[in-house]
């Protein structure tokens, strides 16, 4: 199921939290006056790949696209855990929803309901994978990591299929920005390797490691080092391929970034990966930096490229 929809912006936050690295995923916020008159946090609204979603009793239905007769269909699915998030002595509300519909995915989200004094106030969605297996969600009891969710589940590893039963175990492990209701990920065995502040696009020439899609799938470079990445001044961008050379211009402002006018020299290579690197640059939507001294782009549609 590939969702279309139009995502707003805000922010591109990578921050640390006592010590530890976060990387904040980019989206609009929620504001207070979305918490009014939800009492219950099964009946208020979330938002997962940018879209708003109201539950109604734990569950929302909504056209998969304009004028389409399937159907979009949110639905609370559990593993929930009561801890106060924001340090306002209110318990608050940690959970998984499933998304599907107009396709045979179902797309598993782990989202938080702030229990405030005007009601529940619900958070972004991150999406921990399509057809996972979940298994526990659990306060973190590190003492570095203070207020960090971990979620564990079962995944399939990198390039098999959606037949094979997920095995492969995962952790996500995640703290909220209570004033942007944004999940940020914690890189669990933080010890100050790269300087988050500091880190620009510019700042070097990005080599890039591989994309991992929405559906399960993943792109690795069989050629290691001919697949990279320059910011230039005046918003230029340059590239090169195990192929070709590749340039164009981009545009980047508060964690978004966009990719125009792109050519590239017009060789041609034998199983070059070409195709795969370039897709990139038309579906990039946002940018963030981790820890460990990575690019990551968030890609329309689900999935990421990542560049070192």
């Amino acid at each position: 199921m590939k969702k279309k929809h139009i995502v707003l912006f805000v922010a591109g936050l990578a921050i640390l939290f006592g010590g530890m690295a976060v990387a904040i995923t980019t989206s609009r916020p929620l504001t207070m006056p979305e918490a009014l008159n939800a009492p219950n946090y099964k009946d208020t609204t979330y938002i997962l790949d940018g879209q708003d979603v109201h539950l109604v009793d734990g569950k929302a239905e909504m056209d998969s696209a304009p004028g389409s007769a399937s159907k979009l269909v949110t639905r609370y699915f559990g593993n929930e855990i009561e801890t106060d998030l924001n340090g306002d002595d209110r318990p608050d509300k940690v959970f998984l929803l499933t998304q599907s519909g107009g396709g045979s995915g179902t797309f598993f989200y782990v989202v938080a309901a702030l229990n405030t004094e005007h009601g529940y106030v619900g958070s972004h969605g991150y999406l921990l994978g399509d057809r996972i297996a979940p298994q526990t969600t659990v306060v973190s009891q590190d003492p570095a990591q203070k207020g960090v969710i971990i979620v564990n589940y079962a995944d399939r590893a990198p390039g098999e299929p959606m037949t094979v039963q997920p095995s492969e175990g995962k952790s996500a492990y995640l703290k909220l920005d209570p004033s942007t209701m944004l999940w940020g990920i914690v890189e669990p065995n933080f010890e100050g390797e790269a300087d988050l502040g500091r880190m620009m696009l510019d700042m070097k020439t990005w080599n890039w490691v591989g994309a991992q899609y929405r559906n399960n799938t993943s792109v690795t470079p069989k050629k290691a080092g001919a697949f990279t990445l320059t910011f230039l001044s005046a918003k230029k961008f340059s590239a090169t391929t195990d192929c070709n050379s590749v340039a164009g211009n981009y545009a980047a402002d508060a964690g978004t970034i966009t990719f125009s006018d792109v050519v590239s020299t017009r060789m041609y290579c034998e199983g070059s990966q070409e195709s795969d690197f370039t897709k990139v640059f038309g579906e990039a939507t946002s940018y963030r930096f981790t820890s460990k001294g990575e690019l990551v782009f968030d890609l329309n549609g689900g999935g990421t490229a990542t560049f070192r």
